[in-house]
């Protein structure tokens, strides 16, 4: 490893400290090197907080480490317009930075690589590409999000090694064990919204909040994030604790055209709702992507159950699965499926996994992996 890739790594590790707490905005880490020691180190905590430039410098100032002449290794292209914050290549130049290591440019087809002109034009040292498959998939439902205005989506589900969800009469608790449902609660945090079908409600009555759990302790602060319920009908129950518990505020319940109104009323003096168009007697999710993004939501978690991540995957909406495998066999006709509906008829039109990684937690094993198999957007 280059001293470039090892200060990078470095800059990695310390965006990854903001993973679910910096949305819309992307997580990103930096580090100020001069002749190969650290002069200060910083990331970006949350939206409209000082970038990790910014952050970086503040450190090195506090350390009382002068940083002109200094190299700045930032795991994404420094941003050249006025937002929320000044823009970071003003800073870098004014504090006489003297060369720039990125890992990823801007995704965003506005910005990409202008940042890097900025500065090259100001007579820094610019240089890019450094562990840029990791910085990319670090931001990788940023990226989507910011060209094309919608979630990106990660399909997730907890199984038994043949495929099921739940015995025939409903019992799902537990099939993974207490460090798969760690991991399950890391995903949440991740992500900007949770979701699930009214199925799986009626069924369950899930919280979808983000939780302690034995080996995962969410952060003091993370931004809120929001519970989606698709509901075509309006059959949520009104006692169901999406809509009753402290958390109700941040509940979405997404009801279709034919929901009756008194249903539709009762709701809406409890929790968000939106009306969906709807296609082929569902909520049409091709129009709630672009709804979500609009109002901001970049990375979206589809929990299911087996009827809704199905759909998901017909409508070729996800980008990544998470699934987690029991070492358990419940087989059975009626046992529920963790992909359910008609199912592809034929491998040519089946999504197809790439990037396919493995993990073993306790005696579940947990696979992820990127769907290639999708329509724009």
């Amino acid at each position: 490893m280059t001293p470039d890739e090892r200060f990078m790594a470095r800059a990695l590790a310390l965006a990854r400290r903001a993973i679910g707490q910096t949305s819309p905005n992307p997580m990103v880490g930096a580090v100020l090197v001069r002749d190969g020691k650290i002069l200060g180190e910083g990331w970006h905590r949350r939206a409209g907080g000082p970038h990790a430039e910014i952050e970086a410098m503040a450190d090195a100032a506090r350390r009382g480490n002068p940083v002109a002449g200094a190299t700045i290794h930032v795991t994404l292209e420094p941003c050249c317009t006025h937002g929320r914050t000044p823009p970071c290549t003003e800073a870098l130049i004014q504090a006489g930075i003297s060369r720039v290591v990125v890992g990823a440019v801007d995704p965003n087809p506005r910005h990409a690589g202008h940042g890097l002109e900025l500065l090259r034009r100001a007579g820094l040292v610019v240089e890019s590409g450094v562990l840029q498959s990791q910085a990319a998939r670090l931001n990788e439902a940023f990226n989507h999000w910011i060209v094309h205005r919608t979630p990106w989506v990660v399909a997730k589900s907890a199984m038994t090694l043949d495929g099921r969800i739940a015995t025939s009469g409903g019992e799902s608790k537990w099939i993974t064990g207490p460090a798969s449902r760690a991991q399950a609660h890391r995903l949440r945090l991740q992500a900007d919204a949770t979701l699930v079908g009214v199925e799986t409600v009626l069924a369950d009555d899930p919280t979808l909040t983000v939780r302690p759990q034995p080996g995962f302790r969410p952060p003091a602060w993370h931004p809120d994030k929001l519970r989606i319920l698709l509901d075509t009908r309006g059959r949520t129950p009104l006692d169901c604790r999406l809509v009753t518990d402290a958390s109700r505020r941040n509940t979405l319940v997404v009801l279709g055209e034919s929901a009756p109104e008194e249903r539709v009323a009762a709701l809406q003096e409890r929790v968000g709702v939106v009306r969906a168009p709807e296609s082929g007697g569902r909520i049409d999710l091709r129009w709630l992507m672009a709804e979500l993004g609009g109002r901001g939501i970049t990375h979206l978690l589809v929990e299911g159950g087996g009827t809704v991540l199905a759909c998901f995957f017909e409508d070729h909406l996800v980008h990544r699965t998470a699934f987690f495998y029991a070492p358990k066999i419940l087989g059975g006709a009626d046992a529920r499926r963790a992909v359910a509906g008609p199912g592809f008829r034929s491998l040519a039109e089946a999504p197809r996994l790439v990037d396919v990684e493995s993990r073993r937690f306790s005696e579940d094993l947990f696979i992820t992996a990127r769907v290639v198999r999708e329509l724009p957007g």
